[in-house]
């Protein structure tokens, strides 16, 4: 890569100052190349969602891994990949052939991604509990790897299909707009059709049947290869207008560590680095511990799970007005640090109502509705602290456009840690809360459970 500040760019936090582009780089997107790239967004939405918010539960719940053993596993692999994402980075920049330096990975990734996704989904039967752990850490470290080399190319195609400021923005907005909503219908879908579906008298909740995770893998899987393989033929035909590698030049580790650590030396990065670095943290645990905090704690059913996925949207666009409301009134620095404060800070009243009995028992009526309201304006909290400090960023990394890549790197190994720590701290099963007074386990634990959320009989 070149080294940092090596392209000079006139551009100021406003957005404004002119940018050098060729003719063909400065030329607007075309339609089917614009919603084909967005449309790569959906595998990594895919995975993330299953990795996310599903792993835990299932190899836990249903398939009797022990709950720390799939903490670690998550742990071990978030961690490994967060760094190996660097390592893709400089290779994909580096990468001369006749496909450019992205396309080649992009290819490279569609099959194996796709594999192992479905593979994470119908573990084999009757192992033993190290067998498994091995089983579900290496192809979840498979999968990260492979799925990596598709997504971190990708990103990168954003600032190369045009130079042009507006025209980016707008590209990389209709990206993060595929890659918040397809989550959330992968979810409505799993927990309004697919659960639902594989209910029965034994077990009556779908959420523990393994058929319906090998469904979900096989649904999952098939996305996946769809939307890489559309993806990258979208924009191939753009390959020849793409920026080309830099010079040769003989690459060693403690000239890319020298180069990390040069970036890194940035007060303004670091500043912003830390206050992003705490709201992954939050969003880590949040996001490893939210199925069970809907199961257990709240006690849910399947179709109110996939109404709250199905909300997700509404989040999503309040966030897409509240984000530029605040950057033009109060500023993005101040913004950030308000919206973030009530986002973080208000995230977790229900349950403190819920156990200050003040919100009354149950999972129905008021409650839900009283849960899912708080939910979707939190959510749009977090999403509009997203998108001011991924803006501040942008005015941060414009002059050095690997600046970006060491933060998303670091970025992914604090979010990492805060996953797996959560799941590692997380006792399941035979061991869940008996009774959800028990304020301070619940809260190390992250809604450890009720042992009345579900019928017994279906939990493992």
């Amino acid at each position: 890569m070149d080294q940092p500040g090596s392209e000079v760019i006139a551009e100021t936090v406003s957005g404004r100052g002119a940018v050098t582009a060729s003719p063909a780089s400065r030329a607007r997107v075309p339609a089917l190349v614009r919603f084909g790239y967005a449309l790569g967004s959906i595998a990594n939405g895919i995975r993330n969602h299953g990795l996310s918010w599903l792993l835990l539960l299932f190899y836990s719940q249903v398939v009797g891994l022990d709950a720390r053993l799939v903490g670690l596993a998550l742990t071990i692999g978030l961690i490994i990949d967060a760094f190996t994402d660097t390592g893709i980075g400089y290779w994909s920049d580096n990468l001369r052939t006749r496909w450019g330096r992205r396309h080649p990975l992009m290819y490279l990734a569609v099959l194996p991604t796709g594999l192992c996704f479905l593979l994470v989904w119908i573990p084999p039967v009757g192992w033993s509990q190290m067998a498994l752990f091995w089983y579900v850490l290496l192809l979840t470290l498979l999968l990260r790897f492979t799925s990596s080399l598709f997504e971190i190319p990708n990103e990168a195609l954003a600032a190369e299909l045009t130079d042009d400021y507006v025209e980016r923005s707008s590209l990389i907005s209709l990206q993060r707009s595929f890659a918040w909503a397809v989550p959330a219908i992968t979810a409505s879908v799993t927990y309004g059709i697919i659960f639902p579906a594989f209910a029965t008298v034994d077990i009556p909740d779908g959420r523990f049947s393994r058929e319906a995770y090998a469904v979900y893998g096989m649904i999952g899987s098939a996305l996946i290869v769809t939307a890489m393989m559309i993806g990258a033929m979208s924009t191939h035909s753009r390959i020849k207008n793409l920026k080309p590698p830099p010079a040769k030049r003989q690459m060693t580790l403690r000239r890319i560590f020298s180069e990390i650590f040069e970036t890194l030396n940035n007060r303004a990065f670091l500043a912003l680095f830390m206050v992003s670095a705490l709201g992954l943290l939050a969003t880590g645990v949040s996001t490893a511990m939210n199925i069970y905090i809907v199961s257990f704690f709240w006690g849910f059913a399947s179709q109110q799970q996939a109404l709250i996925s199905a909300s997700v949207p509404i989040s999503a666009v309040l966030a897409a007005l509240l984000a530029p409301f605040a950057s033009r009134t109060i500023g993005k620095r101040r913004g950030a640090i308000i919206i973030g404060l009530m986002a973080y800070l208000g995230a977790p009243l229900p349950m403190l109502l819920r156990l200050t009995g003040v919100l009354p028992a149950g999972s129905d009526g008021f409650v839900f509705w009283f849960v899912l309201v708080v939910q979707i304006f939190d959510l749009a909290l977090i999403i509009a602290f997203g998108i001011l400090s991924a803006s501040m960023l942008a005015d941060l990394v414009e002059p050095a456009p690997r600046l970006e890549l060491v933060f998303e790197a670091v970025a992914r190994a604090a979010a990492a840690g805060a996953r797996g720590i959560a799941a590692l701290d997380h006792e399941v099963g035979d061991h869940a809360v008996e009774d959800e007074a028990v304020v301070v386990r619940l809260l190390r634990g992250l809604a450890r459970g009720r042992s009345d959320a579900l019928d017994p009989s279906v939990r493992r």
